[in-house]
């Protein structure tokens, strides 16, 4: 497909993906929403793919929504909102929910701003890395408007109930360290980039199935009953251990050599 408002850049199974528009801070018009669905959907379907890192070009993640593209238009309005039934994700949540469904590990790397629907996007991903200059905020409440695009989602897992509402109740901008005393973000180091490449070498040494059980069952079990965690645990363990790559990596292990791993199993 040819991007009109991304980059997608891929080196040896990690995918880029950059929201490219610097000249209005990555700000969300309509074909950025469209654009990031459609890729992230693209990549939960390619078994190739062993990490993703997202990020703005420019030095900034995202200022959120652009609001005069998306809001003034009430065409715009219903193709982000519309869904068959109340439980489905809309357009707006998929580009924050679709990330949590890729089978491998998703990085957001933050620079200069990371506010409203931005830091609905990232808080899909599994790790974001922050630059000491990155600033984060939940603005909706500054248009009148409440989160809306499935980053309570992923809010509820980080903080407490009370920082939650706290954050989406005052759209106060958080600085970087301020966000990492708050389990917002990962990390915050001076070359996010560098770390979040460094991070991804760290991980796909692993196996690409046993990264995706590890993802899905923490994703699905994390706020489940025991009862449901124990089963995932050992109902997804068995799947691992008919397949090829577990045994790829006992090879690996034993005799110290390195073998590639097969394509990630199509189920997960």
């Amino acid at each position: 497909m040819s991007w009109t408002r991304l980059l997608v850049e891929e080196e040896n199974g990690v995918v880029t993906v950059v929201l490219n528009r610097p000249d209005k801070c990555n700000a969300l018009d309509m074909p950025l929403f469209r654009e990031l669905d459609k890729v992230s959907r693209d990549l939960r379907k390619r078994k190739d793919v062993r990490a993703v890192i997202v990020r703005g070009a420019g030095g900034n993640f995202s200022s959120g929504l652009d609001v005069k593209s998306v809001v003034t238009s009430r065409s715009n309005a219903i193709s982000l909102l519309a869904k068959w039934l109340p439980g489905n994700a809309n357009m707006a949540q998929r580009v924050s929910r679709n990330w949590r469904k890729i089978p491998c590990p998703v990085i957001a790397v933050l620079e200069g701003k990371c506010w409203g629907g931005g830091m609905q996007i990232v808080l899909g991903a599994d790790f974001r890395i922050a630059s000491p200059g990155a600033e984060l905020s939940i603005m909706e409440i500054r248009w009148g408007l409440m989160p809306d695009m499935a980053g309570l989602m992923s809010l509820r897992e980080v903080v407490p109930k009370d920082v939650a509402m706290r954050l989406t109740m005052t759209g106060e901008i958080l600085e970087a360290e301020e966000a990492n005393a708050l389990n917002l973000v990962s990390e915050v180091v001076e070359e996010p980039m560098v770390r979040a490449n460094a991070l991804c070498q760290s991980i796909i040494n692993g196996s690409p199935d046993a990264i995706a059980a590890v993802k899905l069952t923490t994703n699905r079990c994390w706020h489940s009953s025991e009862r449901r965690l124990l089963a995932s645990e050992t109902f997804n363990q068995i799947r691992l251990l008919f397949g090829k790559n577990f045994h790829i990596a006992g090879k690996r292990q034993r005799k110290k050599v390195d073998i590639d791993y097969k394509s990630r199993q199509s189920f997960w």
